[in-house]
């Protein structure tokens, strides 16, 4: 036991490093953004167009708050954007904050119900699992994630709307795109620069959603 809490600290360690030293994380200090997420969001963005003026965006897995702030400055005044997480977040000028569980039943009609039935252009989903370290656990948890932000889309989202999902690849990850293949009508992987390497992570962007 000893052991195993040496060698996680020492992991531990050597992840504090490396994300001190990250550039991403450097730059998001400079520029004053929440996070490096921020410079992820905004590759894929400029790849993709996600975002145009007055559309309605739902940013699950938000805190503390890079993609909702990038997508305020893309937005300006206009539109609507609603974060969720279950962790708090520092306030965002023009950001509705929902804090709760979106796998919880309870929390996604609380969504529902502060949409007010107004269907949303575009659902974004960066959230992530507490890592346990072992890639088959971690894999399943992210999946199941990615099922959650699915099932808001099902609920929410305008007919010809877009996703966007963080998942990690492996063991059920074809069986997830192959579900969303099935809702939308383009579907691509990402792998923007600002993440790593060394990272199971990919992002799919899903545009045209085809379902009533």
């Amino acid at each position: 036991m000893k052991k195993f809490k040496r060698f996680s600290h020492i992991r531990h360690s050597k992840w504090l490093q490396e994300h001190c030293n990250d550039q991403y994380v450097k730059r998001a200090k400079q520029i004053q953004v929440r996070s490096r997420a921020w410079f992820k969001l905004c590759e894929i963005d400029r790849i993709d167009s996600l975002f145009y003026p007055v559309m309605s965006v739902v940013d699950l897995g938000a805190a503390p708050g890079g993609w909702s702030q990038y997508v305020r400055r893309k937005l300006g005044q206009h539109g609507r954007i609603i974060a969720c997480d279950i962790l708090p977040m520092d306030r965002i000028s023009g950001v509705y904050f929902l804090k709760g569980d979106i796998c919880d039943s309870n929390m996604l009609y609380m969504l529902i119900n502060l949409v007010n039935n107004e269907k949303v252009n575009i659902v974004l989903s960066d959230m992530s699992p507490n890592l346990s370290g072992i890639a088959n656990i971690d894999v399943s948890k992210s999946i199941d994630l990615g099922e959650a932000a699915l099932r808001v889309c099902k609920c929410i989202l305008i007919f010809g709307g877009s996703f966007l999902v963080k998942i990690f690849q492996g063991e059920g990850f074809d069986e997830y795109l192959g579900n969303v293949c099935s809702l939308f009508h383009t579907v691509k992987i990402r792998k923007p620069d600002a993440s790593n390497i060394r990272s199971r992570e990919v992002y799919i962007v899903a545009k045209g959603y085809n379902k009533l």
